[in-house]
């Protein structure tokens, strides 16, 4: 079960987020095979000039519509999964929100399964 942090600059409309946010975790769930029903999202909208960048990188250019998004999941997934997810997650996004392509950061954070609780103070995914 991913937990998803979602980064953009203000002025963007409830509606849109929503659709940015519906967008993202739907490219977890047909991608990546995350839970349907675990749709964890922290999303922040940053004042003007609250995400630094450079006007291009590893020859990509950015925008002010930059969109970053950082997923923290089980770790495992083969490269082929991680290399769909991130399609998955530039068409989503594009089609959804109007994000381009260009303007898609992800910084995809694996972890061991034991560094999880969703509550109750338990380690959830080992058990005793």
């Amino acid at each position: 079960m991913p937990l998803v942090r979602i980064s953009v600059d203000g002025g963007w409309s409830r509606e849109r987020l929503g659709k940015l946010s519906d967008a993202i975790h739907r490219a977890l769930v047909d991608a990546a095979k995350a839970p349907a029903e675990g749709k964890f999202q922290i999303v922040t909208e940053h004042a003007a000039g609250g995400i630094v960048h450079p006007p291009a990188f590893q020859g990509i250019p950015k925008t002010d519509g930059i969109v970053i998004v950082q997923i923290t999941m089980n770790a495992g997934r083969a490269p082929e999964v991680k290399r769909g997810l991130y399609a998955a997650l530039a068409a989503n996004c594009l089609e959804a929100a109007g994000v381009e392509p260009d303007d898609l950061v992800v910084s995809l954070v694996e972890v061991p399964k034991e560094n999880w609780s969703w509550g109750r103070g338990v380690m959830t995914y080992a058990p005793e």
